[in-house]
């Protein structure tokens, strides 16, 4: 078992130019708003997101740390909006890779016909018993194209220094060398001192094949300090089954998932951090959501007060937001408790606005923290 940073080993930020790097894709997404996409005409709005790029979002623009991005983009006016709406959250794109649009000839180089492209989806938000639904287009994505070596880890985690590094399953499963990226990021960050996160975050429409995804995340898992994964995710994309009955309430969820990831933490002992968010869905417009992490070393589950029918605006970046959120709590150190009381926060609050990333403060993530804890309704602010 590799040699792991654990959660109490996190570096101080005088030591590091960034608090936390996210290695991961980012895609520009187009909302139609009420409209589902299939008859979308106009009115459509812009936004940019990724599973992994988000938590670096949170982390700069909700809680105001120093966030960097480590992703591919085509160099066109597409990649120019997806870089700027980071920039606007405050997240260093500096260490993106671009590809020219000279075919010439060159490692990143493409030509002005969309042979390589910005990745780019349509997600429709859906309303009561209809659906939320995305349609990808990413084939040729130039994140998907990342090998290694396209990034100099050596100077990002030996010289420059992160606190957190965080990656997840979506990168590692969308191209043919992206899981070799993530792998010698989690390595180079863990042997220099950086914390290493990811999130699962199985989707069957990135690998149908859940043999080959589980293939993969094994050998990532070893150099994590923190893993994210509901019972789904830690079924699908790693192989521990939960049982559990469909549609079952958070209750007897919980008391499930916590034995499964008592196995997990078992079988890799390097891991310090287990916690995913929890949706139960009554409508697409409603809600309830829980949260829960568990600190290995101690042996110790930490809950989120239960949220029950929340209306939601937005379902997309939930459970990035909720681990943004931890990663911010324990970034600024704080115990346990808080970070999943913010990541259970941050995590509805995304939902509460469009786009994938939050447009909240951590003011107003530590006020429905509090709400929450104390069972409060909500009060206007005049």
């Amino acid at each position: 078992m590799a040699d792991v940073v654990k959660y109490t080993d996190i570096r101080e930020a005088q030591e590091c130019q960034y608090d936390g790097v996210s290695l991961g894709e980012v895609m520009l997404r187009l909302d139609p708003r009420d409209v589902p996409t299939a008859r979308a005409r106009d009115a459509i709005r812009v936004w940019q997101g990724g599973g992994e790029t988000n938590i670096a979002c949170g982390l700069a623009y909700t809680f105001g740390l120093r966030s960097a991005v480590l992703t591919a983009l085509v160099d066109d006016p597409v990649g120019e909006n997806i870089r700027n709406q980071m920039r606007e959250a405050g997240v260093d794109t500096s260490r993106i890779i671009w590809w020219n649009t000279r075919n010439d000839g060159g490692r990143h180089s493409t030509d002005q016909k969309g042979t390589i492209c910005n990745g780019i989806n349509f997600t429709y938000n859906g309303s009561g018993v209809l659906p939320s639904a995305t349609t990808y287009y990413r084939g040729n994505s130039a994140a998907r194209l990342l090998a290694p070596d396209d990034f100099d880890f050596d100077e990002l985690f030996g010289h420059a220094g992160a606190r957190v590094l965080n990656t997840g399953g979506i990168f590692t499963l969308i191209g043919p060398r992206t899981a070799d990226v993530a792998i010698e990021a989690a390595k180079k960050a863990s042997q220099c001192g950086t914390f290493v996160s990811a999130d699962l975050n199985y989707r069957s429409r990135v690998e149908p094949d859940k043999e080959r995804a589980r293939r993969i995340n094994r050998r990532l898992v070893p150099y994590l300090g923190m893993l994210v994964g509901n019972d789904s995710d830690l079924a699908d994309g790693l192989g521990y089954g939960t049982k559990l009955g469909k549609d079952a309430p958070y209750e007897a969820w919980v008391e499930a998932y916590k034995q499964t990831i008592s196995h997990v933490a078992k079988d890799w002992p390097n891991l310090s951090l287990i916690g995913t968010q929890w949706r139960g869905a009554q409508n697409a417009d409603v809600i309830s959501w829980g949260a829960v992490l568990y600190d290995v070393p101690r042996d110790t589950f930490y809950e989120a007060p239960l949220r029950r029918n929340i209306p939601i605006r937005d379902r997309t970046g939930g459970g990035d937001s909720f681990a943004s959120g931890v990663l911010a709590a324990l970034l600024k150190g704080k115990d346990f408790q808080t970070a999943v009381n913010w990541g259970a926060a941050h995590g509805i609050l995304v939902q509460e606005t469009p786009g994938d990333i939050t447009m909240v403060t951590q003011k107003q993530v530590e006020t429905e923290a509090r709400r929450a804890v104390g069972g409060t309704g909500v009060r206007a602010s005049r």
